[in-house]
């Protein structure tokens, strides 16, 4: 048998399924997948998704897997298209930074309709989303930031491995088959990061995700797939970026984990923003009035303005892309939640007048969880705050307790009297003997889980 990479990563792969995860990795799969959880039910109100289940209904299969805070059922390709659309489309997902991989989104979206679908056990279910997103993220390692800078969105390009590999092992694939279907899903990479700014990012991970159970499918057939994509000269790392480190898919495989180095939005918009944010948050505390702001000085990573320069956003998607926007929330508000992205807000005259006093001051020596923000108001004073590491980074990260807030506030509006119902089903997970109760808790009517 051929040792080649391929062959390796499926190996590590099989063996950590084949045992129970570690208790750290096990506490990191659960909380990204109770954030994932409460994104995607938050998702669900979007005119977006709801253009999705006009498709689904018309072109979809055999109804046989849920979708959050959906009474009815899609096939699974749709099902899982319509997860990871909902998970992604507030910007407020779960984030790995070395990476900028969103990684729940794409891997609930696999694992939620095949494991609902097919039947697996709690235990399985958060094995395999557990490693759906590790693979995921030690690919978009291997092939950062080269990958990323040439304008490819690595949540959907990597995503669908990450799909892929979860769905895999719930179908219970073997060594080869799993092979074969990381063959088929690397040839269903997308995402340009032309999207951002419209539904077509949020498109991205649900896409992964409906390619990846599509692959595990297909394999699962005797469909074949390259058994050497990632070492190949023509396959996924040697087309998709022009620098890679392939030690990084194998290196450590159960011992070190990316997951580990995953974390969890405190505000509904690109992560770079946070520590300016949170600068805006405090200076706001310090001001009696924001009307007397003159200009706003906005030291920050250069990714900040790269990724998010848009200074005028007309609506709330595009502001989730406008770090000026961000900033001057916190700074009239004292707080930047989901609110704060509502159009209304967005199109207001004190936030206009805000962002466009923002400049911004990239400074490269800054880390991407660090910013400074300094302003000048109307009687000459300036005011300066500096964030070493934004709120919910690896330096600062949420606690079980805030993370169980937030997906309080994302799920009781869509779905009251929920919240602590998926908690808890997250939390007793490992135990379950089936996804029963984890399915009653996000769909409305209770559903069952069967063929």
């Amino acid at each position: 048998m051929s040792s080649g990479l391929t062959r390796q990563l499926v190996r590590h792969i099989t063996d950590v399924a084949a045992h129970p995860l570690l208790p750290a990795v096990k506490r990191e799969a659960q909380r990204t997948l109770l954030n994932a959880l409460g994104v995607a039910v938050a998702g669900t109100r979007y005119g977006a998704f709801r253009s999705v289940v006009a498709v689904a209904r018309i072109h979809g299969g055999r109804p046989a897997s849920p979708v959050a805070a959906q009474p009815e059922r899609f096939d699974a390709y749709f099902a899982a298209l319509l997860t990871g659309l909902a998970a992604h489309l507030d910007d407020f997902d779960d984030t790995h930074l070395a990476s900028v991989i969103h990684p729940g989104a794409a891997t609930l979206g696999a694992s939620l309709a095949l494991g609902a679908w097919r039947g697996t056990t709690g235990s399985k279910f958060l094995t395999a989303f557990a490693l759906g997103c590790e693979v995921q993220l030690r690919v978009g390692m291997a092939i950062s930031p080269s990958h990323y800078d040439q304008g490819w969105h690595i949540t959907g390009t990597c995503g669908v491995i990450g799909a892929v590999v979860s769905g895999g092992l719930i179908l219970g694939l073997d060594f080869e088959s799993i092979a074969s279907a990381l063959g088929i899903a690397a040839s269903q990479t997308l995402g340009h990061r032309e999207g951002f700014g419209t539904h077509t990012k949020a498109f991205h991970p649900g896409k992964a995700a409906a390619n990846g159970v599509l692959a595990a499918l297909l394999a699962e057939s005797g469909f074949s797939g390259s058994p050497e994509v990632f070492e190949a000269p023509r396959g996924f790392l040697g087309v998709l970026a022009p620098r890679q480190r392939s030690e990084l898919l194998t290196d450590g495989f159960g011992d070190r984990w990316e997951l580990l180095s995953n974390t969890y939005k405190p505000y509904p918009c690109g992560i770079v923003n946070h520590p300016g944010i949170d600068a805006a948050i405090a200076l706001h505390r310090r001001i009696e009035d924001v009307a007397t702001i003159r200009e706003v000085i906005y030291e920050c990573h250069p990714l900040v303005p790269e990724l998010m320069g848009l200074l005028q956003p007309t609506d709330g998607l595009a502001a989730r892309f406008s770090a000026a926007h961000g900033v001057a929330a916190g700074l009239a508000d004292g707080r930047v939640s989901l609110a704060q992205y509502e159009n209304t807000r967005v199109r207001s005259s004190d936030l206009d007048r805000l962002r466009s006093l923002v400049r911004f001051e990239p400074t490269p020596m800054l880390g991407r969880d660090e910013a400074g923000i300094q302003i000048r108001l109307a009687d000459g004073r300036w005011l300066r705050e500096h964030v070493d590491h934004a709120r919910g980074s690896l330096a600062h990260p949420l606690t079980d307790g805030e993370l169980e807030a937030k997906v309080r506030d994302l799920i009781e509006p869509m779905m009251p009297g929920a919240a602590q119902s998926v908690i808890s089903a997250v939390g007793g997970l490992e135990r379950a003997h089936s996804l029963e109760r984890l399915v009653a808790a996000i769909v409305p009517s209770g559903g069952g889980v069967g063929r």
